[in-house]
């Protein structure tokens, strides 16, 4: 530790309760000592700004890999979403600091590229009341009336909904209403065919495609063990394929389409991906994954190459539900 003794016009609100403002009022400090003697006090500047440096790196709540498992930062991930005619942002549906970094993230993206959005979270036949919304004919509350809203969705999707809404985008509800998907895992894929034609505009045009040994329906059925049903990961496969034709149907050239899904919807570049793929091969996409850890300063072996960023979070980061 080292004390100096020093006469100088310390600021009159310098408080250190907050890390920012303290490094702040130190940088006034040091300000004043390199005038007095520039290089009696140039050693004492360094090691404090190397030494702020490491506290503020010391305990993080979450870290950006790429799909290797080396570090990689925030700004790089933006700049790559540029280039990208589709983003698929995995979340976790309950953790606060992804939800943050999707707002961050597509408020930044927006000041780069023109943007649509769209999200599992509420579902194609709530897109006449979503529109409502964005063009203010129905207020919250009356869209939450209306439409399926999920519990969560006040604190975690509602901002992203309002910065639609704000800025005049597209807001695609792109997944398929859940009483089918539940009908499929009942009843298998031909159940859909009963449907009604309204009903089928909800859903992927039938048949739908389906690859049994794509890694997250093989990964579904093995966690299940014993209480495995073949219709689970087809229950998956209708969701999936719902947001891919509702993505491809909504793009539009010189614009990034940003959706919001659960990790495990994209995950292993499958799930919605491969979906994507099936309708526009060339189609340029970009992942994005969030796994929780209890150190974020490594990757674990098994949640390497899930996608081409990952968010590695800290498993005690608050949940919102």
């Amino acid at each position: 530790m080292i004390f100096i003794e020093l006469k100088i016009k310390f600021p009159i609100n310098c408080q250190f309760n907050n890390f920012r403002f303290a490094s702040r009022c130190f940088m006034a400090i040091f300000t004043q000592l390199f005038k007095i003697h520039p290089m009696k006090y140039f050693f004492y500047i360094i090691t404090f700004f190397f030494s702020i440096n490491s506290i503020a790196q010391d305990k993080l709540p979450y870290q950006l890999y790429d799909k290797n498992g080396k570090k990689t930062t925030y700004k790089k991930m933006v700049k790559q979403a540029e280039n990208a005619e589709v983003v698929l942002f995995g979340e976790h549906h309950d953790n606060s600091i992804v939800h943050w970094l999707q707002l961050e993230f597509t408020k930044d993206l927006f000041e780069k590229k023109a943007l649509v959005l769209g999200a599992e979270m509420i579902e194609a036949d709530n897109q006449k009341q979503l529109n409502q919304y964005l063009a203010g004919e129905i207020n919250q509350k009356a869209l939450d009336t209306l439409a399926r809203l999920w519990n969560n969705h006040k604190t975690d999707y509602k901002p992203l909904v309002d910065f639609a809404k704000e800025n005049k985008l597209t807001f695609v509800a792109a997944n398929i209403p859940r009483r089918y998907a539940s009908l499929v895992y009942k009843q298998d894929f031909q159940a859909l065919d009963k449907l009604s034609a309204e009903e089928k505009t909800w859903i992927a045009p039938l048949p739908i495609k389906y690859d049994k040994n794509l890694p997250g329906y093989v990964k579904m059925l093995e966690m299940m063990g014993d209480h495995a049903s073949g219709t689970m990961p087809k229950a998956q496969a209708i969701k999936d394929a719902t947001m891919g034709y509702f993505i491809l149907q909504n793009l539009k050239p010189n614009t990034t389409f940003v959706h919001y899904n659960g990790s495990f919807h994209s995950d292993n570049f499958d799930g919605i991906n491969w979906y994507l793929k099936q309708g526009k091969p060339d189609l340029k996409i970009m992942t994005i994954a969030t796994v929780s850890q209890k150190d974020v300063s490594k990757i674990e072996k098994e949640n390497l190459k899930l996608a081409d960023f990952i968010i590695v979070v800290d498993e005690d980061v608050t949940k919102t539900f």
